[in-house]
């Protein structure tokens, strides 16, 4: 008898069928998800106008984006315990009634007490997403097709911040803050009305087990048998490493970075801005094609990226003179445009590494690392700027530390994550084959 393959993407039995009514559904929860980042990341293109409408220092312009990845980062593991126990359908709409009257409550704050409420509104149902979309994936798609789905929902968030920055920020300068940020507030809307009416949480004939009702302590295991599991705290450190400069730099600091430190015009800057959204999009989709044909690849491409982000920093930040040259910069945002897609690699490792009643709990654990990252870059910068009088080489070396202990941290878990998939992966196999006497 020959012997079973052991290829992460062989096809497994009790696979999603997936096709056409699976991409329609997946479609729903996708735009959801579009909508989300282009909310999430509109105060990237409004900085500097927040600064001056709320009449706040860099530090408190910073507790903006701090406050909203924090409340983001918080409700990660609650969420993928949710998605698990209602299904993606509850909580993505759920999700879409809070970021929308986040953005409207955003759109007519009269102080900055109001507005930062309004953005923790906004990143509470933005946290409720992308989780969801994920696990809207796995159960519409067979397993095969894990790492693209994945990279695919990376792509329509960085689609989201194209919007952003292109369309947001020109409605911003045309008719104003409120009108801009109320009238982008009607796409939450639609998405709310698609998700009530066309979405479900899976196909027929492939109805999730139970979820079993046993309270706290079910909860408590659920989490730690998550946590246990290299893989998950692989795909946690992968995502925190790969993930935070690219989100540091278009959702709050590129803007201010690149005007008041490198004097360029707020045009050329949105211009570069968008260099880093087109890049993802490439790159995500060259990372999902390697990783679905080449499962070894992940590691390799998620250590090459934040090596090659650090390296272009690091040039940036110390070239002779006031001004790095534009060939420069625009390296810079090219290559910070492959940490978005590198951070997708980070569920690539989670999601093998758990069955599929712990997929939304695993995705919640590992989706913290990159916003708590980002969320403690953001907090930096911010003070370094305060305390160096507006000094962007010294406040961006923040970014340097956090790199360093995401390198540490995934060095030491990468040959046990790799041994305890591999034991999962030849258990499975010898499961499907093994036939009774």
């Amino acid at each position: 008898m020959s012997r079973p393959s052991l290829s992460p993407s062989a096809a497994l039995p009790g696979d999603p069928p997936g096709g056409r009514r699976a991409l329609a559904v997946w479609g729903i929860g996708v735009s959801v998800y579009f909508v989300a980042v282009i909310f999430r990341t509109s105060l990237g293109v409004a900085g500097l106008d927040a600064a001056d409408r709320f009449h706040v220092s860099a530090s408190a312009l910073s507790t903006f984006s701090i406050l909203q990845l924090l409340v983001y980062a918080g409700m990660q593991i609650p969420v993928g315990l949710l998605v698990d126990r209602l299904g993606t359908k509850k909580v993505l709409t759920l999700g879409v009634v809070l970021f929308t009257a986040g953005q409207i409550g955003f759109a007519l704050a009269p102080s900055y007490g109001m507005a930062l409420a309004s953005r923790a509104l906004l990143g509470c149902g933005d946290a409720m997403t992308f989780i969801s979309v994920l696990r809207l994936g796995t159960r519409w798609f067979p397993a095969r097709r894990g790492p693209l789905i994945a990279q695919f929902a990376g792509l329509a968030g960085m689609a989201g911040n194209l919007v952003s920055t292109l369309v947001l920020a020109r409605l911003l300068h045309g008719v104003g803050w409120t009108a801009a940020f109320a009238g982008s507030s009607v796409a939450g809307l639609v998405v709310l009305v698609l998700t009530l009416l066309f979405l479900k949480d899976h196909p027929d004939g492939h109805e999730p087990e139970p979820f079993p009702h046993q309270g706290a302590a079910y909860v408590r295991r659920q989490i730690a048998a998550s946590w246990r599991e290299p893989g998950t705290r692989l795909g946690l450190w992968v995502h925190f490493t790969t993930q935070f400069p690219a989100m540091v730099f278009l959702l709050l600091w590129g803007l201010p970075f690149l005007v008041e430190a490198q004097g360029l015009s707020r045009a050329t800057a949105g211009d570069l801005l968008t260099l880093v959204v087109l890049s993802n999009m490439v790159v995500g989709l060259v990372y999902g094609q390697i990783v679905a044909r080449h499962h070894a690849a992940r590691l390799p491409l998620a250590l090459g990226t934040v090596l090659a982000t650090a390296a272009v920093w690091a040039t940036t930040l110390i070239y002779p003179g006031e001004h790095a040259p534009m060939w420069l910069l625009i390296v810079l945002c090219t290559v910070l445009g492959a940490c978005g897609p590198a951070s997708m690699l980070g569920f690539d490792f989670a999601r093998p590494a758990n069955p599929p009643e712990r997929q939304g709990t695993a995705s919640g654990i590992t989706n913290m690392g990159g916003f708590v990252a980002s969320m403690t870059t953001l907090l930096a910068v911010g003070v370094l700027l305060d305390l160096t009088n507006d000094n962007y080489r010294i406040a961006f070396s923040a970014i340097f530390v956090l790199q360093a202990l995401g390198l540490t941290q995934i060095f030491r878990l990468r040959a046990r994550a790799a041994r305890r998939e591999r034991e999962r992966l030849v258990a499975s196999r010898v499961e499907t084959v093994h036939v009774p006497a």
